[in-house]
């Protein structure tokens, strides 16, 4: 999963990029609270917002990760958000919080934010190993830090 994405110098991205992360903070500060205000605030449409915030992410004051945050939809099925969280520990990583919503037409949206000090290997394993996991769908990283 962690293949797909690069480091590049935000010198050289259009302005807009980092005016999507410089939404994102505001929203996640409190400061403001509709993507509405934000995005007017900082000077870029809804559209480019919702287009990008996805695929943004922002590296941490920290060398190495140490938490990440998953988003997953699973089928509601007995024992599958038990085999995302054996796939986990089998990694090394570590739950901190997991948010649920509850299954509309037998799905699932699941958040996890994990310790992943632990891990020895690559996000790429666990990622991998979420999507071959029968009963789980769109395995994303929202973030590392």
């Amino acid at each position: 999963m962690l293949d797909n994405y690069l480091i590049i110098h935000k010198s050289i991205l259009p302005d807009y990029y980092d005016k999507v992360l410089e939404v994102r903070r505001l929203l996640e500060s409190g400061a403001v609270r509709e993507v509405s205000q934000a995005v007017k605030q900082v000077g870029i449409s809804r559209s480019t917002y919702y287009k990008y915030k996805d695929y943004i992410l922002e590296p941490s004051e920290m060398a190495t990760g140490r938490k990440a945050v998953l988003s997953v939809m699973l089928s509601h099925e007995p024992g599958i958000l038990s085999s995302v969280l054996a796939h986990i520990s089998d990694q090394g990583g570590s739950v901190l919080t997991i948010t649920q919503s509850l299954p509309i037409h037998g799905k699932a949206s699941v958040t996890i934010t994990l310790d992943i000090s632990g891990m020895p290997g690559p996000m790429t394993q666990l990622m991998t190993a979420l999507e071959n996991s029968p009963g789980v769908e769109h395995p994303r990283l929202i973030a590392v830090e």
